[in-house]
This record gives structure tokens, sequence and C-alpha cells, in this order.
């Protein structure tokens, strides 16, 4: 639709946070200003704390709340140039704002501009993904997924480090905001994140081995010239092999560019 975008940056977030419940902390080490037995009731958030983001988040609501465009996440954008400006200004009032103009990388996701849209890939990421895992040199695999491994075999051993089982699949999970081709082959390996096993590290390198192939696949977002809903869905009766329940999935377009 042509609207503008604009990232913002608010430096040291946080701090704005407001606390509801007492939270109480001790003086900093080797800073002692009344005495070695002060504690101080804490006002704002800090960083660290638990609370933080909530409060941070409630606070950011309240400000937002009679903003009439649209505000997610400190992405502004809207059909408005003048409701732009009036609320980046609004916001600045607020909170020490830095604006850092049309986004290029977001969350880990880069924003590529086209003549005829924006692709958004998640390149950087799977590279330090392949990196992390020692995979930049792997061979490149075709699928995601093996169609005949049985997941559920209980005959090979379980995973020593079972954290770094679940932490690779959060982050594949995350993966999948641009890389959909993957959804179906993360979330079956999502099931076994309690006791995964050998069978299941693998599957995971297997993933890893499909990205590869090619790191900068994305989704691209081109102008239609109209915003109508298109949804598909399709389901595999009988396709789970361990409970016998089928499997949905679905796909929802806006204008012609993928959305859910």
């Amino acid at each position: 639709m042509d609207w503008a975008m604009h990232q913002l940056d608010v430096q040291n977030a946080f701090l704005y946070g407001d606390l509801d419940e007492e939270v109480y902390m001790e003086q900093p080490p080797r800073y002692v200003a009344q005495g070695e037995n002060i504690i101080y009731r804490l006002r704002k958030a800090i960083y660290g704390l638990k609370q933080s983001p909530r409060a941070w988040f409630d606070k950011f609501s309240k400000v937002i709340s009679s903003v009439d465009v649209y505000v997610d996440d400190i992405l502004l954008t809207g059909s408005d140039s003048v409701a732009l400006t009036e609320t980046k200004e609004y916001l600045n009032r607020h909170f020490v704002t830095k604006d850092m103009g049309k986004p290029k990388y977001f969350l880990g996701i880069e924003v590529a501009y086209q003549k005829h849209g924006m692709l958004l890939s998640q390149r950087k990421y799977v590279l330090n993904l392949l990196e992390e895992t020692c995979l930049l040199e792997c061979k490149p695999a075709n699928t995601p997924m093996e169609v005949n491994v049985d997941l559920w075999r209980d005959d090979t051993s379980l995973l020593d480090d079972v954290g770094r089982y679940r932490r690779l699949i959060g982050k594949l999970i995350y993966l999948t905001v641009t890389r959909p081709d993957i959804t179906f082959a993360v979330s079956v390996l999502s099931r076994f994140m309690h006791k995964p096993r050998e069978v299941h590290w693998t599957a995971a390198l297997k993933i890893l081995a499909y990205v590869k192939s090619c790191p900068g696949k994305g989704l691209q977002y081109k102008k239609h010239e109209h915003t109508h809903i298109s949804a598909f869905s399709d389901a595999g009766y009988v396709g789970d092999m361990r409970d016998q329940k089928s499997t949905l999935g679905f796909c929802t377009f806006v204008g012609g560019n993928l959305v859910t």
C-alpha cells in the first residue's frame, strides 16, 4: 500500500517501567552511600529484574493508548505522513527515542526493499546457527526431514546435554517466522523437548543442513493493488504415527501475501 515505515529505538527502555509490587535491593558492591545496612525500595524497573519486561510493556501500552496509527514493537507505519511525524514526536516526549529510519534489521529479521515490495529473511540468524552448531561446512540437504524416520523409537540413547537440544529447537521455532517451509519439521521435533534422544538431535541437524542450502530464503511481499483475503488448508487423516490423529495445516494470504 506504499505506507511509510519507521523503526524507533527506545534507549534504556526497561528503566521507564513503573513497579507496582514491592521490590528491594541492596546497595551495589563498592558503592555505599549511607551505611552498610541500608537497603532501597525500587520505584522503577532495572535491567536484570524479572519484572522489567512486563513493567515496560505496561508503561508503553499506557503511553500509546491514545495513538491513532498502528504501532507494533516500535515499528510505525501508516498512510498519513503527518500523523506518523506527530506520533514520533509524541513518543519522544515520553521516552528518549532514536529514529532509525526505514527498518533494515529488526529482531533478527532482515528487510530488503525491492522495486515491487520487500523481502523478509533471517540470513544472518541462519549463519549464526550454523556456526554455533559447527555446520558451516556441512553438505546441504534437499529436504528438511527424512520421510521414513521413526522419531518415536526408544532404542537410541538419551542426549547428555538436553539443554542444548531445547535451545536449538527454540531458535528453529523463531526461524519459522520467515521460513514456513520448516514449520512442520520443527513442530514435530518440539514434541520431544522433555526427553530428546540421538535420533531427534540428528533430525534437528537435518533441518539446519536444509536451511544451509539457501540461508537467505524468506518471505516476499509484493504490491498487488488489492487487500483480498484468502485462506487454504489441508489435513492428513490419521497421519500421526504415534497416536493416529489427523494433522491440519493452513495458511492465510492478505493482498496476495502470506501473513499466517
